[in-house]
């Protein structure tokens, strides 16, 4: 396979919410929001479209994918990475992704036909669960940061 030319690659960006919930009375840890693509573990997240910046667009993702409309943007933690992948239609993409953090108000979740699942599952277990290692170490920054800013 030929090395990857980012030259030649079509740039897109997305923008998208690692969501957690709060310890209750029935989850006594803090949980993170996964969802099911079908053949991998991800987060909600979305093309930036015309006229949006980043954080309009991952709130519009959210409440497309999830339904989740009720969360407290968690300030000061913006993670961005970036990929390459072909797709058949269009070629070489080169994807920039930028994540941000938000504790949703409830555990209510209505998952858009793009998924075939969901679970709220404590930090060790979202971090095994998730499918990519970009995804993954995203989910570690967020835990290391929400760990930090409650110190």
């Amino acid at each position: 396979m030929a090395p990857y030319n980012r030259h030649m690659a079509r740039f897109e960006k997305s923008a998208g919410f690692i969501v957690f919930v709060d310890p209750d009375k029935s989850h006594p840890e803090r949980e993170f929001l996964l969802l099911d693509y079908g053949k991998f573990w991800d987060y909600a997240k979305g093309h930036v479209e015309k006229g949006e910046d980043d954080l309009t667009a991952a709130r519009r993702e959210l409440v497309e994918e999830t339904g989740i409309t009720e969360i407290d943007v968690i300030p000061g933690f913006a993670h961005k990475i970036e990929y390459f992948f072909r797709q058949k239609a269009k070629g070489l993409i080169h994807k920039q992704v930028t994540f941000f953090l938000a504790r949703a108000k409830s555990r209510k979740v209505t998952i858009s036909h793009e998924h075939a699942g969901y679970e709220f599952l404590p930090a060790d277990a979202a971090v095994e669960r998730v499918t990519y290692p970009s995804s993954r170490q995203v989910l570690k920054e967020a835990i290391a940061f929400l760990v930090q800013s409650t110190k």
